[in-house]
């Protein structure tokens, strides 16, 4: 098992189902694909909007670069494509979005899953934190510096890991949270890490999935 310092692997973009609008709407600046595609640049990984195909909702896969192919095209259940390395591409957002910090993957069996990641991306498991019946894993995933955040619950259904939620770190979070108003986004509190604080938005938002926007 190869750590960060060494692994090749990067997390390109997240590829969500979803509205390009609504992204839009959030004041995430971005350019459409020949695929009607809505790319928002970050550092590190980007988010990739597509409209849904047969139900899909919320974050249907990942794009991983410096990786050899999974068998399947899955890790784990979770879509996989294996792409070449993209140069960065820098954008100014009002959101004062900065980069993806984490994405969340949800499992009935931390271990099967945390194994399939590290496996695909030569990432270990850095960490496991136990939280009531909850256990979560943590992996920072090669040169993108992103956070797989690996969560097991004990209602989670028997099956392939499936992706969750994610989080964006941002500038400054009061002047966010005032640009998307209280309709949109709750008040900050307090994060679970150290120094930092982090606001949800709601359904309003019209995201379809869980999106939180935390400070750097």
């Amino acid at each position: 098992m190869t750590d960060r310092s060494t692994s090749d692997a990067r997390v390109e973009w997240l590829s969500i189902a979803g509205s390009a609008a609504a992204w839009r709407d959030l004041g995430l600046t971005g350019s459409d694909g020949p695929d009607e595609s809505f790319s928002i640049p970050l550092m590190g990984t980007g988010l990739r909007v597509g409209a849904p195909v047969a139900g899909e909702s919320g974050i249907v896969g990942w794009a991983l670069s410096g990786v050899e192919r999974p068998t399947g095209d899955t890790v784990d259940g979770l879509t996989t494509d294996v792409v070449d390395a993209r140069p960065p591409v820098f954008a100014q957002h009002a959101l004062g979005a900065i980069e993806l910090d984490h994405v969340v993957v949800l499992t009935d069996d931390l271990t099967r899953t945390t194994d399939a990641v590290a496996d695909a991306t030569g990432c270990e498991l850095r960490r496991v934190r136990e939280v009531g019946t909850m256990r979560q894993g943590f992996h920072r995933i090669g040169r993108s510096g992103l956070v797989v955040e690996v969560v097991a619950r004990p209602e989670v259904p028997a099956g392939p890991a499936t992706f969750w939620g994610l989080v964006l770190t941002v500038e400054d979070l009061d002047a966010a949270c005032d640009l998307l108003g209280p309709d949109r986004v709750s008040a900050p509190k307090d994060a679970v890490q150290p120094g930092r604080r982090i606001a949800t938005l709601r359904e309003a938002a019209g995201l379809g999935l869980p999106v939180a926007l935390m400070t750097s």
